[in-house]
């Protein structure tokens, strides 16, 4: 049976760039104007920095192999959400009173099962990793509870792979969307997630290596909080403690969004509690 260790870049690559395509559509009605200025701009860019840098063609050349090889490889979206999206995110989320926001990534999947709170994650039946009650409630900015407002959760394994972007790993494996109680709690039974390396043995990877970077991101949960009337809520938690907290490759990290689980009483694991609160709808 394969393994998920067996996860390649140009596989998980091409299922993030499918995945893309059959979920998020461009911009409708953006003016000519405006393309032409962001166009411009970007342009504008990359040639300041060719004069500035005294960029050779060797260089050039190395340059636009590189780029072939990212569209060969399906990881445009895995480039732009670790080096571009969180500047994105900063923009479209400026106006929010309500909790953090930081960038989805490339690996969300749509539509999982909906499990009414208190819930356990869709997992392996031997999962391997410290079990982790996550917790806690979802109001308005208010404070008023938001009953029956949904958590959508979905996270790496403790070897840090996702559920359909690696195989051997069951369909919904550590996804789901919870849905809070009457009075907006939701518990959340999980596994604790590990860090891990964005794929390195495609384009990404061979960027990272050639500019002697890093390619850790720090352990997380990703999420997103929604409520009928209320603005979703993409966002991801950290955990205490992690070495890359201050040097996530993705510059995802927020300090509202680290959590700092403890022992159970029970000593079944770990636990930790995080409200969300959730702006208006405009």
């Amino acid at each position: 049976m394969t393994q998920e260790t067996e996860a390649t870049a140009a596989a998980s690559g091409t299922r993030a760039t499918e995945r893309f395509r059959e979920h998020k559509q461009a911009a409708a009605g953006t003016s000519p104007e405006r393309v032409s200025r962001l166009a411009s701009r970007v342009i504008n860019a990359i040639n300041d920095t060719v004069l500035e840098e005294k960029v050779t063609y060797d260089e050039y050349n190395a340059f636009k192999a590189w780029l072939i090889k990212v569209g060969e490889d399906g990881e445009w979206p895995l480039f732009l959400d670790v080096w571009v999206e969180h500047s994105v995110e900063q923009v479209a989320n400026e106006h929010r009173h309500g909790t953090k926001g930081t960038i989805e990534g490339p690996y969300y999947v749509p539509n999982a099962p909906e499990l009414a709170s208190p819930a356990t994650l869709p997992m392996r039946p031997d999962e391997p990793g410290t079990p982790l009650l996550f917790q806690g409630r979802v109001t308005n900015v208010d404070g008023e509870p938001l009953a029956g407002a949904h958590v959508e959760i979905w996270h790496a394994d403790h070897l840090g792979f996702y559920s359909q972007y690696a195989p051997g790993l069951p369909e919904w494996n550590l996804r789901g969307t919870v849905i809070a109680d009457a009075d907006g709690y939701y518990q959340i039974n999980t596994i604790q997630p590990a860090p891990y390396q964005i794929p390195t043995d495609g384009a990404c990877g061979q960027l990272i290596a050639a500019a002697g970077w890093h390619a850790w991101r720090p352990a997380h949960l990703h999420l997103k909080v929604s409520a009928p009337g209320y603005e979703q809520l993409t966002s991801q938690l950290y955990f205490q403690g992690d070495a890359h907290l201050s040097d996530d490759i993705a510059s995802a990290v927020k300090p509202e969004l680290i959590l700092d689980p403890t022992p159970r009483a029970d000593g079944a694991g770990k636990e930790v509690t995080y409200n969300f609160a959730l702006d208006p709808a405009e």
